[in-house]
């Protein structure tokens, strides 16, 4: 027996934030539910004091991919429930919140891995951009980690109720005369990939689990970058899609 007991579990932590985003997803609609199946999201991490120094990230440049350690700060309740729904099951099956991906869990703690996009200061801010990522504006980052291909990619690792990606479920996209007209307008240096975007965005069905795959008359708004990008869903039988209305 050791002669130095552990000590007692903290019961509560207090974490500060190292940085915080700003994402091209301006609310929680529309945000792929894995980071990687939207290639074309951007974001900035703008990197707080005490943290905002070169030396911390010496070395980060050689990284392709990161881990980020985050908050679901839109999703935090005052109390926790032992089980879920996983929009990949429809919504209709419960699992335990720790065999899910789920955002309403205890902690509120999320776990992504982005593109690393390089690091620089703008007006004085330290930022470092990424991209293939999952965040919503104002997401605080708790911590950055390097991926490590040899020891974070595991080939023959199994979920049996989610092994493959969900690329059968993605719709096709088609942009009325509307939406390409506004699109053509917008300057490109400000909305970096926005056709591609929108179409990775809408193409998956952001819909509720419950609405997903059916036609409906509603028409949905994604906030993408400030702009309000509106579509219906169509299911003529022959021929499944999204129409993209308006982007502005």
């Amino acid at each position: 027996m050791s002669r130095h007991p552990s000590k007692p579990a903290a019961e509560a932590l207090t974490l500060t934030p190292v940085a915080i985003t700003r994402s091209c997803f301006r609310d929680k609609f529309g945000v792929p539910r894995q980071p990687g199946l939207t290639r074309h999201a951007r974001a900035d991490l703008v990197i707080q004091s005490p943290f905002d120094r070169e030396d911390a990230f010496r070395g980060l440049e050689t990284a392709s991919h990161l881990w980020l350690t985050f908050q679901f700060h839109e999703a935090v309740r005052a109390e926790w429930r032992p089980v879920v729904r996983p929009p990949r099951l429809g919504g209709n099956r419960k699992m335990g919140v720790f065999a899910s991906r789920s955002p309403f869990r205890p902690n509120s703690l999320g776990l992504s891995v982005v593109r690393n996009e390089g690091l620089l200061r703008v007006d004085g801010q330290l930022i470092l951009r990424i991209s293939d990522h999952d965040l919503i504006d104002g997401t605080p980052i708790l911590d950055i980690k390097p991926y490590l291909p040899f020891a974070d990619s595991v080939p023959e690792a199994t979920l049996g109720w989610a092994d493959s990606p969900p690329t059968e479920e993605r719709l096709e996209v088609v942009f009325l005369p509307e939406a390409e007209q506004q699109i053509l307008g917008l300057p490109p240096e400000h909305y970096p990939d926005l056709r591609p975007l929108i179409e990775d965005v809408v193409g998956y069905d952001p819909r509720p689990s419950f609405r997903r795959g059916r036609e409906e008359d509603r028409i949905y708004g994604a906030h993408l970058y400030g702009l309000n990008v509106r579509f219906r869903f169509v299911n003529d039988r022959s021929w499944k899609r999204v129409e993209v209305l308006t982007v502005c």
